[in-house]
């Protein structure tokens, strides 16, 4: 008995240390989806074909209340998009989504920024044609 209480203590705090770390302390959550419901990512894809012309980035933000949080969209090392959200509580939920030409190719990248102008956290997905 004393063996899995010793292994569940273990656990409990290897996973409290991965969601201090996860995908960085003021983002819980990070995610490209095909839609958002219910302020909930829907079909997370890392992948797009171009058949399909939208796609929503979604981030989960810790204690970041009172800050504005910026996502920027890039493709081929060009800025496309740049959409700002206003932090109003300790978890706050945003998402910005981006009409995508079906001939706009390639890696795809958003970048998490805060409002002092710090890289947050960044995550690709590629756009292939169908």
């Amino acid at each position: 008995m004393k063996k899995i209480v010793v292994l569940l203590f273990c656990f409990l705090i290897s996973v409290n240390g991965l969601a201090d770390e996860w995908p960085h302390q003021n983002i819980s959550n990070a995610e490209f989806a095909i839609d958002v419901i219910d302020r909930t990512p829907i079909n997370i894809v890392e992948e797009l074909d171009n058949s399909l012309g939208k796609i929503y980035f979604f981030t989960n933000l810790r204690n970041l209340q009172g800050q504005t949080v910026i996502h920027r969209w890039i493709y081929n090392d060009k800025v496309m998009a740049s959409i700002s959200f206003d932090v109003k509580g300790p978890r706050w939920r945003v998402w910005s989504s981006k009409n995508l030409w079906y001939t706009w190719l390639g890696k795809w990248k958003v970048q998490v920024f805060a409002d002092n102008s710090e890289l947050l956290y960044e995550k690709e997905f590629n756009y292939i044609e169908k």
